[in-house]
C-alpha cells in the first residue's frame, strides 16, 4: 500500500505521466485489485496506444477476468504496434501470450 501511496503522490504533480500511471495499474494489479487497473490500462491505451507495455498487461488481466474475446483482440492490437516500433521483445512476450490464449 506505501508504493501505491507513493505513486499517487508522485502523480498529483505530473497526473499525465505515462509510466507513472502503469506502475499504480500494476502495483493494483499485485494487490488483486483488478478494477483500478483495468480502469487505468484502459485509460492508458486510450491515450498512450504506444505505450506497448499495457497490452500484455491488460491482456492477461482479461484473461483473468474470463475476458478471453477482449484479451486476444489486446494482444492482436499490442502485436501490431509493436511490430510497427520494431519492439522485438515486447513483440515476442505479446505472440507468446496470444498463441496460449489462441492455441
Amino acid at each position: 500500500m506505501e508504493r501505491i501511496e507513493q505513486i499517487k503522490t508522485f502523480l498529483n504533480d505530473t497526473p499525465k505521466d505515462t509510466f507513472l500511471n502503469y506502475a499504480l495499474a500494476t502495483e493494483y494489479v499485485a494487490m488483486a485489485k483488478d478494477s483500478e487497473a483495468r480502469t487505468i490500462f484502459e485509460k492508458l491505451l486510450l491515450e498512450k496506444p504506444d505505450y506497448s507495455a499495457t497490452y500484455y498487461h491488460l491482456g492477461k488481466l482479461y484473461e483473468r477476468q474470463e475476458e478471453d474475446q477482449l484479451a486476444e483482440e489486446t494482444y492482436e492490437k499490442g502485436l501490431e504496434v509493436t511490430k510497427r516500433l520494431g519492439e522485438k521483445h515486447a513483440h515476442g512476450e505479446l505472440r507468446g501470450a496470444y498463441e496460449e490464449l489462441t492455441f
